[in-house]
């Protein structure tokens, strides 16, 4: 992932984290961030919760959070990659409550369901998308083709609710994909417009008109350099379709002479190509007008080079 990528999905998340939620949410936000990151520690009898993240500002609000639910204060601290890309990650420790803690949040580790009482209404679930996006998600930059969000889970049958919610959200409707890629079970979203309206779905409304400047001015200078390759192709087109005519025209004349021709504007028209040898068919049919003092149209000038053409064939046969 390009360090593009990397800074937009980290702005994302960073404005999920500094949202305001309602207790309600945010009590489904830390139920599917912990049910995603959390693993269980036991020393000594004791069982300890582990969280992790490689954002500080994810950190902060995992710590305030916890401590504005249960009255609790992580253990926070942070560790030094020494290898690859040296990022630092921080690791927050739940030491007390910890089984009351899972217990509201309703999560068992050991099975793949979701607690119906942390998604029963679209403010629920919108805010337990925040929550899996937070431990799990990222989203390509719009400045790259390859529009492409994903949030990657562990556990497959886990992975199965997690897609069910899609369905049940009815303030919109996406076209959810899952591939298992290594150990994880992904799901994903490619078009734009979708990947814009999940952004807003979970709050990151900054992010999702950020994506759309972006995605809107790549594809408008995408559009350009398609029209300006379509105008050389045509341009292509037109100079090769040109000297075919001329040879046509050069061979006719040498066999039967363009003045013997009883079609006279046909020959107006041949002679009016060997003098404007780059013309369009468009302009052939002003010029041809201006000498005749007729209508000619576009549609004439190609029926014109037809009859040229079959007038050539017998001589290109016996070559």
């Amino acid at each position: 992932m390009s360090d593009l990528e990397v800074s937009y999905a980290q702005k994302v998340k960073e404005e999920l984290a500094t949202n305001t939620y309602s207790l309600e949410r945010l009590r489904s936000l830390l139920s599917a961030f912990t049910r995603i990151n959390g693993t269980l520690l036991i020393n000594n009898g004791q069982t300890s919760l582990l969280l992790k993240t490689e954002n500080a500002k994810i950190a902060k609000f995992l710590y305030s959070s916890f401590g504005e639910l249960y009255g609790v204060l992580p253990h926070l601290h942070y560790l030094r990659k020494l290898r690859l890309n040296k990022k630092t990650s921080f690791e927050l420790t739940i030491d007390e409550e910890v089984e009351y803690i899972l217990g509201d949040l309703e999560i068992n580790f050991l099975e793949g369901k979701i607690s119906k009482n942390m998604v029963y209404n679209d403010e629920l679930i919108s805010a337990y998308f925040v929550g899996a996006f937070l431990s799990a998600g990222s989203v390509n930059s719009p400045t790259s083709s390859n529009y492409h969000l994903e949030i990657a889970l562990n556990e497959e049958n886990y992975a199965k609710w997690f897609q069910k919610l899609f369905l049940r959200y009815r303030g919109g409707s996406f076209n959810i994909k899952e591939i298992k890629r290594r150990d994880k079970y992904v799901l994903y979203l490619k078009k734009s417009d979708q990947i814009v309206d999940f952004l807003i779905l979970l709050g990151a409304t900054d992010s999702a008109l950020m994506f759309e400047d972006i995605r809107m001015d790549r594809d408008f200078a995408s559009i350009g350099n398609r029209l300006q390759i379509l105008d050389k192709a045509n341009l292509s087109k037109a100079i090769s379709s040109a000297k075919r005519q001329i040879d046509d025209i050069l061979l006719l004349d040498e066999k039967v002479g363009l003045d013997s021709l009883t079609n006279k504007k046909l020959a107006l028209l041949l002679r009016l190509r060997l003098e404007h040898d780059d013309a369009s068919f468009s302009e052939l049919a002003k010029y041809l007008s201006e000498k005749t003092g007729e209508n000619v149209s576009r549609s004439n000038i190609n029926h014109l080079f037809r009859t040229l053409k079959e007038l050539v064939k017998p001589y290109k046969e016996n070559k």
